[in-house]
């Protein structure tokens, strides 16, 4: 009996220091809908420092391609395909970069169009990355009208992310209503929102995009349809 009670004292005293070492799980939740006073103030203080006449060194890169997305394929942001669903998307990507004199290291601007939508993203990163990474703005449309027809409009950014060193991302994001309830009061956040767009306007301009983008989206044809359409809802 003695051997055997030794036997299960050790397996106690092995299930126990195993629990205790199971890693703890830490969740962020991202409030997208409603930030708080204090990411406000982040979003607000990140859009500010953005050069809104900015300067571009010599280097550039303009990329195009075309892309399938099925229910194995992640894409950041977005939901993801039900099972047997396949998408396609044609995509045009424009990259500067900034003089070393400035905190800004690159920009990069995308713009892709699949079935129902077409979406353009501004992303910044910063040379020397302390507590901000990279700045990035987003808006969409219907892809009923055509790209030329998007990028000669003003479209309202629909979302904002900061991207930070070792913490939470910060984001605000346009939200609809959803089940029957009313859109969420975001009124207090349009200054936000309208720093966005005013810089989305300026760097598509200053990257050429109204011409590059329809020119580059030419030489790549029509999207093909899809068997289903790819989900625009964002997760924050």
């Amino acid at each position: 009996m003695f051997p055997r009670t030794i036997l299960v004292v050790a397996s106690v005293l092995a299930g126990t220091l195993a629990f205790a070492q199971q890693p703890q799980v830490k969740v962020n939740v991202l409030h997208a809908c409603s930030p708080s006073a204090e990411d406000q103030k982040e979003l607000s203080a990140a859009l500010a420092k953005v050069p809104a006449k900015p300067i571009f060194g010599a280097d550039y890169e303009v990329a195009r391609g075309h892309s399938t997305l099925d229910a194995g394929t992640s894409i950041p942001g977005m939901e993801p395909l039900p099972a047997g669903a396949a998408s396609a998307a044609n995509w045009v990507r424009v990259r500067r970069e900034f003089p070393a004199s400035t905190p800004f290291s690159n920009v990069q601007y995308s713009f892709s169009v699949d079935g129902t939508n077409m979406v353009e993203t501004l992303v910044l990163k910063l040379r020397e990355p302390k507590d901000l990474i990279q700045v990035s703005i987003e808006d969409s449309a219907s892809a009923v009208t055509s790209a030329a027809a998007m990028l000669a409009s003003n479209t309202p950014v629909s979302r904002v992310k900061l991207e930070r060193f070792g913490k939470a991302s910060v984001v605000l994001a346009r939200c609809p209503a959803e089940a029957g309830n009313p859109a969420p009061d975001q009124s207090a956040f349009e200054p936000i929102f309208q720093a966005a767009s005013s810089l989305m306007s300026h760097y598509r301009s200053a990257l050429g995009a109204p011409r590059v983008v329809p020119q580059e989206l030419a030489h790549l044809g029509a999207v093909l349809a899809p068997k289903h359409a790819l989900s625009g809802k964002r997760n924050p």
